[in-house]
């Protein structure tokens, strides 16, 4: 996806009041739409997603097409922090190499925490993924630090907690699913957050504070762009044929795409109640 770009093809929101249909399909009469209530939908313009990139390769992935089924249009930027974005309809903080405890050492994270800090003070909605959870664990209070159980790397199952139930993303997932991961550092609990899912080897694989979602694993990755992160870094992977049937993952588990539309669509509700 090129950077600072909106991404082709993202669909329009639809219309918010019963009556109202898509262009191609208006009639006439009591429950149809006026010329001017179109003219000012055409007018109205889409919610924009900022993905903020640690590195060229590890983008928004499957996630960019669920948030441009939701109305937004997808803007991809790397390393680089800009005014304004603290009003962001969303930011979405993605994975990297960088460790969220040292943040001095690279300077874009720094203006990443104080970012996300801002955003969730202010109850915007943000979502990090793998670093990104991370980032934002830190933001809003939470100790992150080198995992004691090593790298978590391959496909494992994710279990919801008993939490998940009352949240309006993980609510509709099953109890447990298959999900990629790639991490060896992890996060305590930020104060407040609600904790929503674990794996058997790091606890804290999701977790919802205020109107933000954090994500350890990653579910914006198809096993094909999983498996060329493994080829660009053979010296981290002992056995890289164990690692080969993943290739057509998500394929065979439903609870991936239906992670992404609920995340989606909740970034869209939550910019919605504030119009």
């Amino acid at each position: 996806m090129p950077f600072e770009r909106p991404a082709e093809h993202a669909r329009r929101p639809t219309f918010p009041h019963n009556g109202e249909t898509e262009p191609g399909n208006l009639r006439m009469g009591p429950g149809g739409v006026k010329p001017a209530r179109l003219l000012a939908w055409r007018r109205l313009p889409m919610p924009r997603a900022l993905v903020l990139q640690h590195e060229e390769n590890e983008g928004p992935g499957l996630l960019a097409s669920a948030l441009e089924r939701a109305g937004f249009q997808v803007h991809a930027r790397l390393r680089r922090v800009e005014p304004g974005d603290e009003a962001a309809p969303l930011v979405v903080v993605m994975g990297g190499l960088q460790a969220a405890y040292r943040p001095s050492e690279h300077p874009w994270l720094l203006d990443e925490l104080r970012l996300l800090r801002s955003r969730v003070e202010r109850g915007l909605p943000s979502l990090g993924i793998c670093l990104g959870a991370q980032l934002l664990a830190a933001a809003a209070g939470a100790r992150v630090y080198p995992g004691e159980r090593g790298v978590e790397l391959g496909r494992f199952a994710v279990a919801c907690t008993s939490q998940a139930a009352g949240d309006e993303v993980f609510s509709a997932l099953p109890a447990r699913f298959q999900a990629l991961h790639w991490h060896g550092d992890t996060f305590d609990l930020p104060p407040g957050a609600v904790w929503l899912a674990s794996s058997e080897q790091y606890p804290h694989q999701a977790f919802r504070v205020g109107r933000s979602y954090g994500i350890q694993f990653h579910p914006e990755l198809t096993g094909a762009a999983f498996l060329s992160w493994v080829d660009a870094s053979p010296d981290e992977v002992r056995d890289r044929a164990a690692l080969e049937p993943i290739r057509g993952f998500p394929e065979g588990e439903p609870a991936i795409p239906a992670l992404l539309e609920r995340l989606a669509n909740f970034a869209a509700r939550s910019v919605g109640s504030r119009a």
